[in-house]
């Protein structure tokens, strides 16, 4: 039988880290509210990662969803029914109340755990195992979140080229949203490599040795988004502002260290962070797993995204009638419609972009869009109002030269008919200007 030496008992316990008290009651409230955000929010889809398969945020399942809708009700007297799902924000009021639960809920659980630690275990002096435990959650958790968004700017899928329909618009009429989207979607190198810079942070930060180096590239790579969210009025706030202190709390425990290193001029210790196991082949077992992890996440993303950019991005296909279609003429109601200004009911242009989409581009410069179907074989285009379903327009088209098209047909019960010419894209300012390495003077335009 295998006894332990209370001498040998005595010294191992003398060297567990202490933890004071407001130590132990941060660790319980932080490990409740992110393990909860984690678990109900997108994070969680992020870490298992499933190809082909939304995973939505079980936020909006039972029992959190009734709870948020009846404190909507009954709390804060909103009136208007909740978006909780398929909204595309993530800023929500859905969202800020599930922040605000999960707060009440990890202080209470704090209360909670902390009079049941005190009762059972008086003597507890740390959470040294669990919070190594923690850690590793957090730390995929973060990484997931990070390799999700970089390979989505890698692809440049994020943040797309300016489409066609950007083209024509007045800048006046973008939000500040699309006017960042736009600025980092103008240069692909651009965004990949802020894209990079997300894959380096989520990868550092999900290997052992690099998990702390991982964490201060989360925490500056995160700080940047959620600055720009604030600053342009992304609807990705909240979530952004969880990453950073997600990143913030895993380099926590080594600020003392880097403060050492960076402004007093001394020499640093290593690290008195303690593996996951005691021996070795339970670590061994333990970095073997992580990285198969990493491999599996790595492996996902980059399928998804490169599956996503040959279907959605760059690499899509463009439909038969793919340009921006300036109106040279047309006849509505068999009279020929002038191009004034303030004709609400003349188009401008049309604009064929993506595949069962047509927008059209009204005088005042405003747009609109209807469901088409362009039938090459029979050269007719069917179109369709989702806000109207009882509109239909269908036309019939030629194309006698690559730039020209005439459209003849019937639009909501008007016959109609339009001569069209294909506009230059690349002699836009933005495709054609190009990079140069010598310029006398700054081209601001």
């Amino acid at each position: 039988m295998v006894t332990t030496d209370p001498i040998d008992e005595l010294e191992a316990q003398s060297l567990r880290p202490h933890w004071g008290f407001a130590k132990r009651v941060s660790f319980r409230f932080i490990v409740v509210y992110f393990g909860l955000y984690c678990l109900t929010t997108q994070i969680f889809g992020g870490l298992l990662n499933i190809p082909n398969i939304d995973i939505p945020d079980l936020a909006t399942f039972w029992p959190v969803r009734p709870i948020l809708l009846w404190a909507a009700s009954h709390i804060f007297r909103i009136q208007q029914p909740l978006v909780y799902t398929g909204s595309g924000s993530g800023d929500k009021i859905f969202d800020w109340l599930l922040v605000a639960l999960l707060l009440v809920i990890a202080a209470l659980a704090t209360v909670v755990w902390s009079v049941l630690d005190r009762v059972i275990d008086g003597r507890r002096t740390n959470y040294d195992r669990a919070f190594r435990w923690f850690q590793l959650f957090l730390r995929f958790a973060l990484g997931s979140q990070m390799l999700s968004y970089g390979f989505a700017k890698v692809f440049p899928m994020q943040m797309p080229y300016p489409g066609l329909r950007t083209l024509v618009e007045p800048f006046g009429s973008f939000s500040p949203m699309g006017v960042l989207w736009t600025f980092i979607g103008a240069s692909p190198a651009y965004e990949i490599l802020c894209g990079s810079a997300e894959l380096l942070g989520g990868i550092l930060v999900m290997l052992p040795r690099t998990s702390l180096l991982g964490a201060l590239v989360c925490a500056g790579v995160t700080g940047q988004i959620f600055v720009l969210n604030m600053t342009y009025d992304v609807p990705v706030k909240l979530l952004s502002f969880q990453l950073m202190l997600m990143s913030l709390f895993l380099a926590a425990p080594e600020f003392s260290r880097l403060a050492t290193l960076f402004f007093r001029d001394r020499p640093v210790e290593p690290s008195k962070q303690r593996p996951l196991f005691r021996g070795r082949r339970g670590n061994r077992i333990a970095l073997a797993a992580q990285l198969v992890f990493l491999a599996w996440l790595l492996g996902t993303d980059i399928y998804g995204g490169f599956g996503d950019w040959k279907k959605y991005g760059g690499a899509s296909p463009k439909p038969v009638l793919y340009g921006i279609w300036k109106i040279d003429k047309v006849s509505i109601d068999g009279h020929e419609r002038s191009p004034l200004l303030n004709d609400y009911g003349r188009w401008r242009q049309l604009i064929f972009e993506y595949p069962g989409y047509m927008n059209y581009q009204r005088m005042d410069e405003s747009f609109g869009s209807y469901g088409a179907v362009v039938n090459e074989k029979d050269q007719s285009i069917t179109l369709a109002d989702n806000s109207d379903k009882k509109w239909r327009g269908s036309l019939h088209y030629q194309r006698p030269a690559q730039d020209r098209l005439i459209l003849d047909g019937n639009l909501g019960g008007h016959p109609v008919a339009m001569q069209l010419e294909l506009v230059d894209k690349n002699k836009f300012l933005l495709i054609s200007r190009g990079f140069h390495w010598v310029q006398e003077y700054p081209f601001h335009r």
